[in-house]
């Protein structure tokens, strides 16, 4: 489990593949631990978003034919980001940085 902090808001908890997904989306090399600086949050947000919006127009496809077997939903990678992108917009409101790592307390 990965850990996104800022004094701005609550922290954020999410599994390790999620979180370098997004954390590379936002235009960073995927590094645990790591940072962004207040002056540069709304830059990863903008990256982040627009990455998000492409990936949602790639995978948009026609619905699926229900089959017999229930298959689990699928949760992407949108809905996964919501957290983030929230705890990265009250960063950049109050002008904090944010912060990752592992989430020890999962250990």
């Amino acid at each position: 489990m990965i850990r996104f902090t800022s004094p701005a808001a609550a922290s954020v908890s999410m599994f390790e593949k999620d979180a370098k997904a997004l954390i590379r989306l936002m235009g960073h090399s995927g590094t645990i631990p790591s940072a962004i600086r207040a002056e540069d949050v709304e830059t990863a947000l903008q990256h982040l978003e627009a990455a998000l919006k492409a990936q949602a127009a790639q995978t948009e496809s026609p619905a699926k034919q229900p089959t017999e077997e229930a298959e689990a939903p699928v949760i992407s990678l949108n809905v996964r980001a919501y957290p983030l992108l929230e705890l990265l917009k009250a960063a950049i409101a109050k002008q904090k940085n944010v912060m990752w790592e592992q989430d020890k307390a999962f250990f």
